[in-house]
């Protein structure tokens, strides 16, 4: 899968959401990167402070969500297989920007 799509299916994770859930990632940057520098087997990457701690928005920097395409790629060389994990990552991390721990994510099937 090319760097192009590979962003074009985690960009398709995210519209494929209600349109109310979107509206909510207004303050989230998707970057997808190569691989984490100090976790290289790392598939994706919540940096930011969940909606459910902010007070408001007012002087926080947006939230980041960073998806590794490398480990992702070698773990999951079918490309229907690394679509759906792609999927996977995004909604995960998604879910941390929503306060969702990694024990319920498990409970989820998203873990």
């Amino acid at each position: 899968m090319t760097p192009a799509e590979f962003e074009a299916v985690a960009l398709r994770a995210i519209a494929a959401l209600p349109a109310n859930i979107r509206a909510a990632l207004e303050n989230v940057a998707v970057t997808v990167e190569g691989e984490h520098p100090d976790e290289p087997d790392l598939y994706g990457l919540y940096e930011g402070v969940p909606a459910t701690e902010a007070a408001d928005w007012a002087g926080q920097l947006p939230a980041r969500i960073r998806i590794f395409s490398t480990p992702l790629s070698e773990d999951f060389p079918d490309p229907a297989e690394l679509a759906e994990e792609i999927r996977i990552t995004v909604l995960h991390e998604l879910a941390h920007h929503f306060g969702i721990d990694e024990d319920r994510l498990d409970d989820l099937g998203y873990g």
